[in-house]
């Protein structure tokens, strides 16, 4: 499981791809490798991360405790994604929880290792700079989805969006399994909507079920509905 951040191809996908050799192998002495079992957390709204948390397999959501106590995921981070950036940046406690959805292996990187590197790696700024700014992006999208889209074309959109982004199985199931409360809060509706709403949507023959899990069988009906056709 212990690779060198000089070494990992995860890296690629993130911020750290933009540090010298001198720099990872920095990170790379002073990082922690852990392993998060499902439905366990990184770190929760409210704390104060020493570090950020670099995803090497595994999802984790990304979610907000709502006034009413209804958690919204805000985003499901993967491989190669960095985790508590903007918080060890700003200098502010962590917004968001983050809840492993299936097993993980996450690298802790103490804060020194990311700061000093935006004091002396001008690349290094820039590509979190740009991270940050793809993270606002997608935000807004969310955002301007949640206002204008219905809850059913916002729940066939997260099935396409889990097809597109995890993949699906021999069998023809998304990959990325997560349960009905799960998708209520990253639509923003109610588990009892959700669950209506995916009984409807077998009906129509849009998706199959079995269990958990969730297959996608008419994709064109599915993209049709989401895009208000």
């Amino acid at each position: 499981m212990e690779t060198r951040c000089e070494n990992c191809i995860v890296r690629q996908f993130n911020s750290l791809r933009a540090m010298n050799k001198e720099e990872l192998k920095r990170v790379s002495d002073s990082k922690v490798s852990r392993k998060i079992k499902k439905g366990q957390a990184i770190f929760e709204e409210g704390e104060k991360l020493d570090g950020v948390y670099c995803v090497r397999d595994g999802v984790s959501k990304l979610s907000k405790l709502s006034e009413n106590g209804k958690d919204q995921i805000v985003k499901l981070a993967s491989k190669g994604e960095v985790i508590g950036q903007r918080s060890v940046v700003a200098e502010e406690s962590v917004n968001l929880s983050a809840v492993a959805v299936s097993d993980m292996e996450v690298c802790f990187i103490p804060k020194e290792g990311i700061v000093n590197t935006l004091h002396t790696n001008p690349n290094f700024t820039l590509e979190v700079l740009r991270h940050m700014a793809h993270d606002l992006k997608e935000a807004d999208d969310v955002i301007v989805n949640m206002s204008q889209k219905t809850v059913k074309q916002r729940i066939g959109e997260a099935f396409l969006y889990l097809k597109n982004n995890f993949g699906e199985d021999d069998a023809g199931f998304l990959k990325l399994t997560l349960s009905r409360e799960d998708i209520a809060n990253v639509v923003g509706t109610a588990t009892e909507s959700c669950i209506r709403i995916i009984s409807e949507f077998k009906k129509k023959g849009f998706i199959k079920a079995s269990g958990k899990k969730i297959g996608i069988l008419d994709q064109k009906a599915l993209q049709d509905l989401v895009d208000g056709f």
